[in-house]
């Protein structure tokens, strides 16, 4: 199964207010559920100390190893929203550490979230602007979920397709712009030779296509792109690829639209995961705070 942020929110917050549950029936401090929500918002709303604080404290009190990860997850964001790359891998390799111990006991889960994870710590990488880090961390994410075992729960070519996209992505942070397209190409290759998990993956492909092209500087191409991205099922919430568009439209001498662009993705950057810890931070000076 592919989570989707919201269920691994809801699946944090099951984690933890079950060990709290479980702690204060043993004399231990109240469930932490309320805490971490705090801390989300201490994040969306740019206190980010405060929030790794509380976070903190619940990976010092937790008691049930699933509920220290998803904390220790939940700090790794954190940091995230501070563009810290470095201090995100350290709290996502402790978590990858977690699943680690679960590769025996669940291993198409374990191996599956290992790789999700190391992606995760990549992204925020590469948003940061640490295009090192974010290929080892992608390499190592690929590497990872390709290690799950027959019944595979994910098919070979979704991690091939992960990387391609991920590779093109930093290739066009570096200016290699041809180098960008091969992955491109590559891309649409997996995506062609696999129409099951082209189903689910398709609606990513313009956001390579348009990422590549904002950085390679064809704004034409990025506008249409991202624009059709945004639109398509499954996407019309996403705020990274508003925030995509704000910036095409701001190379493009387009301020009206940028801004307005801008301000859609920050009202839909509400949850704590890389893409909302993008955009608050990209955004925020853009459109004047919120």
């Amino acid at each position: 199964m592919t989570w989707t942020w919201e269920a691994r929110f809801v699946a944090v917050l099951a984690a933890l207010s079950l060990s709290g549950r479980a702690a204060a029936a043993q004399g231990g401090p109240a469930a932490p559920a309320p805490a971490m929500r705090r801390a989300y918002q201490l994040d969306l709303a740019d206190s980010t100390a405060q929030a790794r604080a509380i976070f903190q404290g619940v990976i010092d009190t937790a008691t049930d190893p699933a509920a220290k990860a998803a904390a220790q997850r939940a700090l790794a964001m954190s940091y995230a929203f501070g563009g810290d790359c470095a201090n995100t891998v350290r709290y996502e390799s402790m978590v990858i550490a977690f699943w680690a111990t679960r590769e025996g006991a669940e291993p198409q889960t374990a191996f599956y979230q290992e790789g999700e994870v190391a992606n995760e710590a990549a992204r925020v990488c590469l948003d940061a602007g640490d295009t090192q880090a974010a290929e080892q961390w992608y390499r190592r994410g690929g590497e990872l979920g390709l290690r799950e075992p027959e019944p595979r729960t994910h098919p070979r070519s979704l991690w091939e397709f992960r990387l391609a996209h991920a590779l093109g992505r930093i290739a066009a942070r570096r200016g290699d712009t041809a180098q960008a397209r091969r992955q491109v190409a590559a891309a649409r290759r997996i995506l062609d030779g696999d129409s099951a998990m082209a189903a689910q993956q398709e609606r990513f492909f313009p956001y390579l296509a348009g990422y590549v092209a904002l950085y390679g500087g064809d704004f034409a191409t990025a506008e249409a792109q991202l624009a059709r991205a945004a639109a398509m099922r499954g996407n019309e919430r996403d705020p990274y690829l508003l925030c995509l568009l704000a910036m095409v439209y701001e190379r493009e001498g387009k301020p009206a639209e940028a801004r307005a662009t801008y301000r859609r993705a920050w009202d839909l950057a509400t949850a704590h995961n890389p893409p909302s810890a993008f955009v608050r931070r990209w955004a925020k000076d853009r459109i004047g705070g919120s």
